[in-house]
């Protein structure tokens, strides 16, 4: 679903109910039409893909779910915003054969994400203005604009945190989440390229499964050089 920039907020949007809401059957939930480009596409995957290969989740056992270009329905009376990539604690997916299930339905989940992500392919995606007053207006915790090539201002990262209400610019961390954001230089399926990326506190990205692998294959060579110099082959049984 492609995303198209919401209107001007003016007053905060009312989150209504969960039993208030229509059959979920007759809102539509897919348009079909494609991502904005290839380096979104891969961006979009690297947000959420890293997560689910190397993040143990916010800890306690607690769920969550990372969406790319999924639609966010607030209201069953307005159109659904469509962030780049979304972030949710403590949900969990659901039967995809049920359309309920087949996008971000507040009704459903009974909670905002705590972080969106837009990521800047033109001039014309309201980043910066109604899309910002929109997040806001819905409370989400953490929003953070990406902008590589310079579309919007000479800034690249926006990283916002909600306070009372309102957007304010700060650090990269997200305390509620526990998880960063930083922007890392370095090939990501064969493409060198600036990437925004999750990282934990320390600055440390948090790895790919291509990444885990290729740290695994190190390890393991490290191990067999060791058992070497003490005399044992390790390609014995």
């Amino acid at each position: 679903m492609a995303s198209m920039p919401p209107p001007p907020v003016s007053v905060t949007p009312s989150l209504i109910p969960p039993e208030s809401w229509p059959n979920f059957d007759d809102l539509i939930t897919e348009d079909g039409k494609p991502v904005d480009g290839i380096f979104s596409e891969k961006q979009m995957r690297l947000l959420t893909s890293s997560l689910y290969d190397s993040w143990p989740g916010p800890g306690d056992g607690r769920t969550f779910a990372a969406m790319a270009n999924v639609g966010l329905f607030y209201s069953p009376n307005e159109p659904p915003v469509v962030p780049d990539v979304l972030l949710s604690l403590d949900v969990q997916l659901g039967d995809q054969r049920l359309k309920r299930n087949r996008s971000y339905f507040y009704a459903v989940h009974k909670k905002m994400p705590e972080t969106v992500f837009e990521i800047v392919s033109n001039t014309e995606g309201e980043e910066l203005d109604s899309k910002r007053q929109l997040y806001a207006a819905l409370r989400i915790p953490y929003y953070v604009v990406w902008d590589p090539a310079e579309f919007l201002s000479k800034q690249q990262l926006y990283c916002y945190h909600l306070h009372r209400g309102k957007y304010k610019e700060k650090d990269a961390w997200m305390p509620l989440v526990g998880l960063g954001i930083m922007v890392w230089k370095g090939a990501y399926e064969t493409w060198d390229n600036r990437w925004l990326r999750w990282c934990d506190q320390q600055g440390k990205p948090i790895p790919t499964g291509s990444e885990r692998a290729e740290q695994e294959k190190h390890r393991a060579a490290k191990l067999a050089e060791k058992l070497r110099a003490m005399g044992i082959d390790p390609d014995q049984p």
